[in-house]
């Protein structure tokens, strides 16, 4: 397989991808929480002492605090997801600035696949899905319509 035709690193001969997803945009909460937080800190100061100038510089350094914990916490999410081919399934997890995790299940490996949606999960297109193998389980939490994704995979492992 030439480097042209390769989707990601790792790619194996014959292998297409078949979906990409990750988990629901609101598993970054914290983010947007962590942003908020710091917002309110560095008004704080700048309430109390209005009148002092440099109170204002107090705020804009804790929101640019808040906007760069915000930024972090979207960098995990962004570049944590799920890859689906025809071969396996791929969990890619970004742990930090320069650490991520890949684990590998091959569709052959794979038992039997379930999921669930919770009231919540309804309403904002979220659930968790379940993959079962002999050695363990692969729980994905908070995937983003979960109905089409297992779909999909039940697709994919009849076929394998």
């Amino acid at each position: 397989m030439s480097k042209e035709t390769r989707a990601f690193e790792g790619q194996r001969e014959g292998e297409v991808v078949e979906l990409v997803f990750r988990r629901h945009i609101l598993t970054a909460w914290r983010g947007a929480a962590w942003l908020i937080f710091w917002v309110a800190i560095g008004a704080v100061p700048h309430l109390v002492w209005s009148e002092d100038e440099r109170m204002w510089w107090v705020w804009l350094g804790a929101a640019v605090i808040g906007v760069l914990g915000a930024a972090y916490v979207y960098m995990l999410w962004y570049f944590s997801y799920y890859l689906l081919t025809n071969q396996r399934i791929r969990q890619v997890r970004q742990k930090g600035l320069f650490r991520k995790a890949v684990v590998d299940l091959g569709l052959d490996k794979i038992q039997s696949i379930s999921y669930a949606v919770g009231m919540g999960g309804g309403l904002l297109g979220f659930g968790t899905l379940l993959l079962q193998t002999q050695v363990g389980d692969m729980r994905m939490g908070m995937v983003e319509r979960p109905e089409k994704t297992y779909n999909k995979l039940q697709d994919l492992v009849n076929k394998v």
